[in-house]
């Protein structure tokens, strides 16, 4: 009986991954096309180039005039192929999907009309649109190449910060629209941009922020054992020593949703009103009575 458990297990195991695997690629192909969608909708017809190959195909379209797709297949496919040494065999593999299934939803969605010639409304949707697209491939463990992979070879070969090489190269292409179009442009790319990173955030992490709360009192024991059962919450006892006198002391930290920080401090306060207590925003806590990874 225990041999049959032992295998029904293992056998599971293959068919989770396989499960998690699909849902990962469904979430590449699905921000693939949103970002396909919003580029074609929002920022192409405007002219706003908000950093990477999408903002660079737009900028020479209007040079050359060729499609901002088949800019977009050439730039991608050689920045994958001098970037293919520094990525990993599965993360290699969804970036290649996603290097060629973006441009392809590009070039399925050039003929959309856009719904506003307001640039600055264009700026803010196409930001939104793009965050969603990429918090959605950024969830499936995946990428859309483009400028991320210049940014990991930058890293590589100069030793400078991902995030430092990524600002670079979008700061050079929002320069480019800027010189290109007008200052005015590169402006509005700036705003798209943030509104893009502000959205990826908010996948990310979530919109609901949880808050943890260090409490120092000489009745920390008594409010250990009311954070314990009347709030139903967990919490760490942390080794301080005061600054000022050199006394031991301990330190709760104690992980609390938005809605039981009144609760938390009316404990506080009725045990030990002289208690320091210090309360702060956390924006992702993973574990038992908070959310699951995933």
């Amino acid at each position: 009986m225990l041999r049959l458990k032992r295998k029904r297990r293992k056998a599971a195991v293959p068919a989770m991954r396989g499960v998690a695997r699909l849902r990962e690629y469904v979430l590449l192909l699905a921000g693939a096309f949103i970002l396909a969608s919003s580029f074609n909708l929002f920022l192409s017809p405007n002219q706003i180039a908000s950093g990477g190959v999408a903002g660079i195909s737009i900028i020479v379209e209007e040079l050359t005039g060729f499609k901002p797709a088949f800019i977009q297949w050439i730039l991608n496919g050689l920045l994958f192929a001098a970037g293919l040494t520094v990525l990993g065999g599965d993360f290699a593999i969804k970036t290649a999907v996603g290097t060629m299934i973006f441009p392809f939803f590009v070039w399925l969605t050039e003929g959309w009309p856009a719904p506003t010639d307001n640039v600055m409304l264009a700026a803010l949707y196409g930001g939104i649109g793009t965050g969603v697209g990429l918090g959605f491939v950024f969830r499936a463990r995946g990428s859309t190449g483009g400028l991320a992979l210049a940014a990991q070879l930058i890293h590589r070969w100069t030793g400078w910060s991902l995030g430092m090489a990524v600002a670079l190269l979008d700061g050079l292409v929002i320069v480019g629209a800027g010189i290109v179009f007008t200052p005015e442009i590169a402006l509005f790319a700036l705003i798209s941009l943030y509104i893009a990173s502000k959205t990826i955030d908010i996948l990310q992490s979530g919109f609901t922020f949880s808050k943890v709360a260090y409490v120092i009192s000489k009745e920390s024991e008594a409010i250990s054992q009311a954070v314990l059962h009347d709030l139903d919450r967990g919490l760490t006892k942390l080794n301080g020593t005061g600054g000022y006198t050199g006394d031991s002391r301990t330190i709760l930290m104690i992980v609390v949703s938005q809605a039981e920080v009144s609760r938390l401090k009316t404990i506080v306060k009725a045990i030990d009103p002289e208690a320091f207590v210090m309360i702060s925003d956390t924006k992702e806590v993973l574990g038992e009575g908070f959310k699951v990874n995933g």
